[in-house]
């Protein structure tokens, strides 16, 4: 087994996750299995009880685990499944060793930090690496661990300690430090400042690792002299230093890392078993970004959820969203719409906030409303979904999203004007979505309905089923405490919302489409979990394919794109494989 540690210097934020993806990617093109970890330094025992304004979006893996957005990266770029134990934070270590002290397995001994902590550290970093992340489940051969925060900090020093004595235990020919730094540029002076990450690296040395590679965050491409000067200072030779500058598309930083020789150094310091051939995966990752440079065409999806500030809070949405965009060859244009801005309440306080935003709405080609919690901002989503739905604009609708089409459903189709979650109301006289029974309020933390569950399509003329290949079922993951009524669930189906897909008991409603409208579908699991680039999720590619205009034709042709619209036309590229130049979708079940 072979370990590659991703640490990070001066700043947090600096895109150790998409490096240490990208590190993944280009050594899975090279026919290896490779894993990855996140750490965490925080104590918290996951993710799921964070604000999305704190760390971004509560990722869900199949398991059931909620987890750093890094692991959707690390899913996405290299198409894995990981579980939650890929997730390691301080929360989890410490609540391990102390379950392990209460029940006396350590005999009596003074329980610290170094051994025991660090210790715990390394015993679960070498198990989890083991573990099979791919569907032929054979074990990874090489792991690439990313230790989040910066290099420094009081709460990561246990995992330092912990690598610093790791080295030696799996001996220096399977352990290799990825360190990432900022080198600034400032717009005073324009030159290229190294003294940050000089800093850094002594910093880390102190610590007891040494860097093997030094890559090099950057807005522009480094100079040679740069290069030099760290090479220098911080005791590498200059192919060790790597500069990953600002690229128009995240797919190029594999590539980028592949231009520099980072397939050859690997092969010399870690002893790999590669090939040294034309990687045909690399090829399908030079053809996206190439495509992604050049489309044309735009498509607008306006977005209405609550935490629009930071699009890290829809890390997952947005990709979904890229993915199908880019398999249809348009350029995606996100409108962020803050829900609340939709409401009357703004209208009387910011007249001007108020109409910019129904402006952005009604200039969308489509409109998505994803998942999220809490009351804030519900009714600015709800007027979202009404005008949609007159409208007839592609409509979709996430997890907290498809509740709400169908309390606007329920109000001005039905006539119930006072329909409500009871997340909201709970004293509103027509319930129409529900807590549900594992729901445990008493505790906040992992007790969701969570992870991949599956879902049975009950009518065979569904939209969704169709652009899901016409399969019978799909496992999709969750994240939700509240359902639809499914008691009420026949008055919607007698005026035209029907509820196409259910769980595998068939009580609890999974799908939504309403007739007589060319997408207005609601999802109450996550697909955006499971979207890859090359393998776009279906729901959110009819979004797509709706807003664009090109969903009728679509469906009549058998669900397969006109040559015009397919993966490699444009491209002007000779790749052999075949799924560049014709759009297939995962086999879901």
């Amino acid at each position: 087994m072979k370990y590659i540690l991703v640490t990070g210097g001066v700043i947090s934020g600096i895109g150790k996750g998409i490096i240490a993806s990208s590190v993944g990617t280009i050594l899975k093109s090279c026919g290896l299995h490779v894993t990855a970890i996140k750490i965490d330094p925080y104590i918290n025992i996951d993710a799921g009880t964070f604000s999305p304004y704190e760390h971004g979006e509560v990722f869900v893996l199949d398991d059931g685990g909620e987890v750093d957005l890094d692991l959707g990266n690390y899913e996405r770029f290299l198409d894995i499944r990981l579980t939650k134990d890929n997730n390691l934070t301080t929360g989890k270590i410490y609540q391990s060793v102390i379950t392990k002290e209460r029940r006396g397995d350590y005999l009596g001994k003074t329980v610290q930090v170094v051994p025991h902590i660090t210790d715990a550290i390394q015993e679960w970093v070498m198990r989890q690496a083991k573990v099979s992340v791919d569907d032929d489940g054979v074990e990874p051969q090489v792991c690439v661990i990313e230790l989040g925060g910066t290099v420094g900090d009081i709460e990561s020093m246990p995992f330092i300690e912990a690598f610093r004595q790791f080295q030696f235990k799996v001996k220096r020919e399977n352990f290799c430090n990825i360190h990432v730094s900022l080198v600034p540029q400032p717009s005073t002076t324009g030159e290229q400042k190294t003294k940050p990450t000089q800093n850094s690296v002594r910093e880390l040395r102190g610590l007891g690792l040494s860097p093997d590679l030094i890559v090099c965050r950057c807005s522009t491409p480094l100079d040679t002299a740069v290069k030099e000067k760290i090479s220098m200072f911080c005791h590498v030779e200059p192919e060790q230093v790597i500069c990953i500058h600002d690229v128009s598309s995240i797919y190029r930083v594999p590539l980028l890392l592949e231009d520099q020789g980072m397939v050859e150094y690997f092969c010399r310091r870690l002893d790999l078993p590669i090939e040294m051939r034309p990687r045909r995966m690399l090829t399908k990752w030079k053809e996206m970004s190439d495509r992604s440079d050049r489309l044309l065409e735009h498509t607008s999806i306006a977005l209405v959820g609550k935490y629009t500030k930071f699009s890290d809070s829809y890390a997952s949405v947005i990709k979904a969203l890229e993915h199908s965009a880019l398999a249809i060859n348009h350029k995606l244009e996100v409108k962020y719409i803050d829900s609340a801005d939709l409401e009357q309440s703004t209208q009387q306080e910011e007249p001007v906030k108020y109409h910019e935003a129904w402006q952005k709405l009604c200039s969308a080609d489509g409109v998505l409303v994803p998942g999220g919690f809490g009351v804030r901002g519900t009714e600015g989503k709800i007027q979202a979904i009404n005008w949609a739905r007159k409208q007839k604009k592609p409509f979709l609708g996430v997890c907290l999203g498809m509740q709400l089409a169908v309390c606007e459903f329920a109000r001005n189709v039905l006539g119930w004007q006072d329909a409500n979650s009871t997340e909201f109301d709970p004293e509103t006289k027509h319930p129409v979505v529900i807590d549900m029974p594992e729901h445990n309020p008493g505790q906040m933390g992992g007790t969701m309905r969570l992870g991949k569950r599956r879902t049975i399509f009950k009518s065979n003329s569904s939209i969704l089923r169709k652009l899901y290949g016409d399969t019978e079922h799909v496992d999709e993951r969750h994240r939700h405490r509240f359902e639809v009524n499914p008691e009420l669930k026949h008055h919607f189906e007698k005026k035209g919302l029907h509820f196409v897909g259910q769980d595998t008991e068939g009580q609890r409603m999974e799908v939504i489409e309403l007739e007589d409208h060319a997408y207005f579908v609601g999802v109450q699991y996550h697909p955006e979990f499971t979207s890859r680039p090359i393998k776009p999720s279906p729901p959110y590619f009819g979004l797509l394919l709706a807003a664009a205009g090109k969903l009728q034709s679509y469906l009549l042709k058998g669900c397969r794109l006109s040559p015009r619209d397919t993966y490699s036309d444009r491209s002007g590229s000779s790749s052999p494989d075949s799924e560049l130049s014709e759009l297939k979708f995962p086999s879901v079940s």
